[in-house]
């Protein structure tokens, strides 16, 4: 026996004392004996008296592996050894610790043991990003046991180590005569499918469809169902049937959530045999890429009001664009935009900064789309220097529209043998004409049978429904005399002011030719067009066709009554300037374009009007729109230096296009237009990596010399930044990582940032500290080394069990078998003396006061 204090002893001397003093002095003397025991019982508690003994209890550590290499069914399966290791314990001493890379206590929930939501691996959880430290554990374990007990541990576990070093610490364990006993998990199965390669973009928009192609290898025909997670949340799932061999597998994901987003697969083969996976988990083929997504800004400039132009906005704001309206005269600034609107615009009233900014953004990798509308009007352009907007776009307007107005002369056979449907036709077309032409154009219509008379005299287009009201008086009667009225239309038209010029002659008869061709001479050197419409097969082809040639206008021949408003419409149009056909035509696809996919065209119904474009050589017309003849391109684009470009020749809104606004396909047409001109080649490359070497992220940007320059999709909004370098980067890891890492210049136009990982596996995400679009966010996964690596390290746990003197897989009864060991213990006695010096005072009280009788006499 022995005393931690010592030095209280001598206080013993003082019950000795007084038992002394008072022996001689009382009658009761055993009562006097019995306290002063009682003190010196105190006395020796004080000191803390220990009697060294030897105990074969033992105290028992559980290591529970919930690292991410252990599915959820085995995760229950070490849960329930630990259950009967707790029912078997008996008077020995047990506790339960859980471990990954690092450890924490059994005692209530654990975060790796919660279900995985979205049934893939997210960055988030703990069980998706664990490695398993094997080192840690068991010095852990070493610590947590206490001492005066045979001391065990137990370590449950596949014995998949990515961290540490377990001999270090079976070494330990082995000199601190610690047996380790070891229970083998099996680990995560290997998948049946192999994943041979991974191609998808780094950067999308968002609300767009992320294209992703996959090779797998499967060893036999089966279905399989692959789902797609982002951020924890299921976003996709779709069933493929897989053949023996290799397969391709094309998948497409829609992302909403701007940054970089970590996108997670699972394909799993749908007829598993459940015998092979017990534990519920069914061997699935994973796979993780990081994507960052953008909301891309479009600038809007429209001549309309924002009412007028609600469906085009809807359509925007629905498909994840962030739309703002703006003015021709204000593209200082184009930095923050992917996409530019000119809609409904005359674009030769903007300035020429403004068109040289616009074609400096599209030429530098943003997109550009013109839609066309009444304004769209376009002058001569000037000699001294080419347009912008002109060289940038894929078609331009055929022909030039002048603002001097037109002249018309509309010469119509009114002769008897065309009465009936074609007299009626033929004031349609004249109808037609008069509302198409405007109030600066003049217009006449002159018709003549034996003889001719002015229907319409020629005069400005002022009051056009006053007009229309005459040609509707036009009725059929009478021969065929055409070339007086040709000197008389010509006689006319040649002394006005106007640019253009035209005569349309319309006759269904045969006439004596007279002068006609000597007056279309005259009139080419006037510089007056004449076109003639030959209806049925009664008429003089070759004379109609020499007026009309010689004149330097076009001849048109119908059988088919029908179609004559359309051609009287076109012809004049094109022979007096207008660059707008306002009729109703259902456009047509010209072969096959990807931007159409979904799209059922044949739903759309007619559209309206539209302005005359000509496509240019190595633009790609998709759309065209008129009449069997000669089609205008309704929607043209080509690529223009790193951007894109394209002209919708209608428009989209409700005048032209008021059977597309109720159209289904609507949205989905003007969703893959926008979307197809977004820049594809960012400016800036920027790429993530991980050096196992140092256990660093290396962040690394390359700048294109554009990026910099104004107008660019890539520079940064604010000059002032660029000035002062290149900023710092906040890094957001898993758990509670945050750092700083500064981005250093490293060669001509590339930066570059290093920051240790501390072995953290999961998503990072690294941010400029002030947001400039030439160091736009990016992220990078470190996927945990032991997901790909399936199965356990049996021969690990045996070798583990035999160098530190325990067993593999034991009973739960041989866990807490001291096999014949003790270890030296200190009992503590203070308790006992403490606890004898009360019962002796108690004895003492009770024989003093009679309770006990045969005390009496003693005490």
């Amino acid at each position: 026996m022995t005393f931690d204090r010592l030095w209280v002893l001598w206080l013993l001397s003082l019950p000795v004392l007084w038992a002394g003093w008072e022996f001689q002095r009382t009658a009761r003397r055993g009562a006097l004996l019995v306290k002063a025991v009682a003190f010196a019982l105190i006395v020796l508690a004080l000191a803390e008296p220990k009697l060294r003994i030897f105990e074969s209890k033992v105290a028992v550590t559980v290591l529970l592996d919930t690292s991410a290499s252990i599915p959820p069914g085995q995760r229950e399966e070490s849960r329930r050894l630990a259950r009967e290791l707790q029912s078997a314990r008996g008077r020995n001493e047990l506790r339960l610790l859980r471990f990954d890379e690092t450890t924490r206590s059994g005692d209530g929930p654990d975060p790796a043991d919660a279900p995985d939501p979205a049934g893939a691996s997210a960055p988030a959880g703990v069980a998706a990003s664990a490695g398993t430290n094997l080192e840690i554990a068991l010095r852990n374990g070493l610590a947590t046991l206490p001492p005066g007990r045979v001391p065990r541990l137990v370590l449950i576990s596949d014995g998949k180590a990515t961290a540490g070093s377990v001999e270090r610490a079976v070494f330990q364990a082995r000199g601190a005569g610690v047996p380790i006993d070891t229970f083998l998990l099996e680990g995560r199965p290997e998948p049946e499918l192999r994943l041979l390669s991974l191609s998808a973009p780094s950067h999308a928009y968002a609300g767009e469809d992320l294209p992703m192609e996959l090779r797998i290898a499967s060893p036999r025909n089966t279905s399989a169902t692959v789902q797609l997670t982002a951020e924890g949340k299921t976003i996709g799932e779709s069933r493929v049937e897989l053949a023996a061999g290799e397969n391709r597998v094309d998948v497409r994901a829609k992302l909403n959530t701007e940054g970089a987003v970590l996108l997670s697969g699972r394909i799993s083969i749908a007829n598993i045999s459940t015998a092979r996976a017990p534990d519920g988990d069914m061997g699935e083929l994973r796979f993780e890429h990081v994507v960052r997504v953008e909301r891309p800004k479009v600038l809007l400039i429209s001549a309309d009001d924002p009412a007028e132009q609600s469906h085009l906005e809807q359509v925007l704001a629905s498909a994840g664009f962030e739309s703002h309206r703006g003015a021709a005269g204000d593209l200082s600034s184009l930095a923050d935009y992917r996409l530019l609107i000119a809609d409904n615009q005359d674009l030769e009233k903007w300035p020429l900064a403004a068109k040289r900014r616009a074609e400096e953004f599209v030429a530098n990798g943003g997109g550009f789309l013109l839609i066309a509308g009444e304004n769209n009007l376009y002058g001569e352009p000037a000699e001294d220097r080419d347009d912008p907007l002109a060289k940038m776009l894929p078609a331009e307007l055929a022909p030039p529209r002048s603002p001097e107005g037109t002249s018309v002369v509309l010469v119509l056979d009114k002769s008897s043998s065309m009465e009936g449907k074609k007299m009626q036709l033929a004031r349609q077309s004249a109808i037609g004409v008069v509302e198409n032409l405007r109030p600066i154009d003049r217009v006449g219509v002159l018709v003549f049978d034996n003889s001719f008379q002015w229907a319409v005299p020629l005069r400005p287009n002022r009051a056009p429904e006053a007009v229309k009201q005459l040609i509707s008086g036009i009725i059929a009667d009478g021969g065929t005399q055409i070339a007086p009225a040709l000197h008389e239309a010509f006689r006319l038209i040649r002394e006005t002011d106007s640019v253009y010029k035209h005569i349309l002659l319309l006759t269904d008869g045969i006439s004596e030719e007279g002068d006609s061709i000597a007056l279309a001479r005259e009139a080419a050197k006037e510089q007056v067009t004449i076109s003639t419409v030959g209806l049925g097969q009664d008429v003089n082809r070759a004379y109609l066709e020499r007026v009309a040639s010689t004149a330097e206008g076009r001849s048109h021949f119908l059988i088919d009554v029908s179609a004559l408003e359309q051609i009287v419409l076109r012809d004049v149009m094109e022979h007096t300037g207008s660059s707008i056909m306002e009729t109703s035509v259902v456009p047509e696809q010209l072969g096959e374009a990807e931007i159409l996919d979904g799209v059922e065209l044949e739903e759309a119904g007619p559209l309206l009007g539209w302005v005359k474009f000509d496509s240019k050589p190595a633009a790609e017309t998709i759309l065209t729109i008129g009449e069997e003849e000669e089609k205008d391109p309704l929607l043209v684009r080509w690529q223009y230096g790193l951007g894109r470009s394209a002209v919708f020749a209608s428009d989209a809104k409700a005048r032209w296009a008021a059977n597309w606004v109720g159209w289904e396909g609507f949205d989905r047409f003007w969703t893959n237009v926008l979307r197809d001109l977004l820049p594809r080649s960012p400016a800036t490359e920027a790429v993530a990596r991980y050096e196992s070497s140092t256990d660093e992220l290396v962040i690394r940007y390359r700048t294109s010399p554009a990026a910099d320059r104004p107008g660019s999709v890539a520079s940064s909004s604010s000059s002032s930044s660029s000035a002062l370098g290149p900023p710092d980067l906040y890094v957001l890891g898993p758990g509670d990582f945050r750092r700083t890492a500064t981005l250093r210049h490293v060669a001509n136009n590339e930066y570059e940032a290093r920051l240790p990982l501390e072995n953290r596996f999961g998503l990072f995400r690294a941010r400029p500290a002030a947001k400039l679009d030439r160091f736009p966010e990016i992220a990078f996964y470190r996927a945990n080394s032991e997901l790909g690596d399936y199965g356990s390290n049996a021969p690990l746990l045996k070798k583990i069990a035999a160098e530190t003197g325990g067993r593999f897989q034991p009973s739960a009864a041989q866990v807490f078998d001291a096999q014949g060991r003790s270890v030296p213990a200190w009992m503590n006695l203070w308790a006992g003396f403490l606890a004898l010096a009360l019962l002796l005072s108690l004895f003492e009280l009770l024989g003093r006061k009679g309770w006990l009788p045969w005390l009496r006499g003693w005490v």
